[in-house]
């Protein structure tokens, strides 16, 4: 008879995590994340193809608060207030009870070059998907581009100084501030090449 297991994907994230930031991401296997909550390996497979799973779960969620954000700008919005309202969304995705586990995990993807490449590959693919969430809009080229190409970017920096030891303001401020950065390099009195 199979046992329901309440929160089981959860808990399996959370062991996961610990087991990753203690042992090694390597060192770690899925039976022993498993084991560590009481759970079998074939319930872990039941939850996450492989165990980088655990630390990229959710991207499908990441991804459509960006969709989301563009798709709910009213029509008529300008560039840069579709921008801000992206922003917004996903800094609000991330609350600050989210910063010690985003901590934890983003330790343990630098330690690892696969894991490295893979974050930078989600991040490009969000480009593209929020580039074409541009298009859909009305935007042309290379603006779409552009413009989900400095979001992007500008959700990258916020989102590392809210990881920092000893960073303690929301993601919402710190996004603000580096999407304020981006606002002043490319002020309207920037000279033409």
């Amino acid at each position: 008879m199979v046992r329901w297991e309440p929160a089981a994907k959860e808990r399996l994230q959370a062991a996961a995590l610990e087991l990753f930031s203690t042992r090694g991401f390597e060192q770690t296997t899925a039976a022993e994340i498993a084991q560590s909550v009481g759970l079998s390996e074939r319930t872990f497979f039941r939850h996450f193809a492989d165990k980088r799973e655990v630390l990229f779960y959710g991207q499908e969620l990441f991804v459509q608060v960006f969709l989301d954000a563009v798709e709910g700008a009213p029509r008529d919005a300008a560039t840069p207030d579709v921008i801000a309202r992206v922003l917004r969304a996903v800094s609000q995705f991330f609350p600050d009870d989210r910063r010690a586990a985003s901590r934890v995990r983003q330790a343990v993807i630098e330690q690892n070059p696969a894991l490295r490449e893979r974050e930078s590959h989600k991040l490009a693919g969000l480009g593209t998907v929020l580039a074409e969430a541009l298009r859909s809009r009305g935007m042309d080229e290379p603006a779409a581009t552009l413009a989900a190409e400095s979001t992007t970017t500008v959700f990258t920096l916020a989102f590392a100084q809210w990881l920092r030891p000893g960073e303690n303001r929301p993601l919402t401020e710190i996004t603000s501030a580096v999407l304020g950065e981006l606002q002043n390099l490319i002020a309207p009195s920037a000279t033409s090449l």
